[in-house]
């Protein structure tokens, strides 16, 4: 069996107020999903890793084979919650431990 590869990316939250860690999730979802569609999204394998809220830094996991497709979901990202927002990638690893020690 062929192990699944994966990759963390931590992205830079810029809107006004602190959106909680399932609107944010949404609004991931959502633009991905316009994008693609539901069955693109779902291959994606988006899940949030870690929500940092005073440094608005979040961490994602996402299937190595749909980073390009993750990647543009985010930046057609235009509001969270209600609220315009705009996401930009810090960083893109293979391991959180990399991840976090380049933050």
């Amino acid at each position: 069996m062929k192990r699944t590869k994966r990759r963390y990316l931590a992205l830079q939250l810029e809107c006004e107020g602190l959106p909680s860690e399932r609107e944010l999730m949404d609004a991931l979802w959502d633009s991905v999903t316009k994008l693609y569609g539901e069955v693109g999204a779902s291959l994606t394998g988006l899940s949030l890793i870690d929500f940092n809220t005073t440094r608005k830094v979040v961490v994602i996991r996402v299937l190595l084979a749909s980073l390009p497709s993750v990647r543009a979901g985010l930046a057609a990202v235009t509001s969270v919650a209600g609220v315009e927002a705009s996401v930009h990638v810090l960083s893109v690893s293979g391991t959180i431990k990399a991840l976090f020690s380049n933050l």
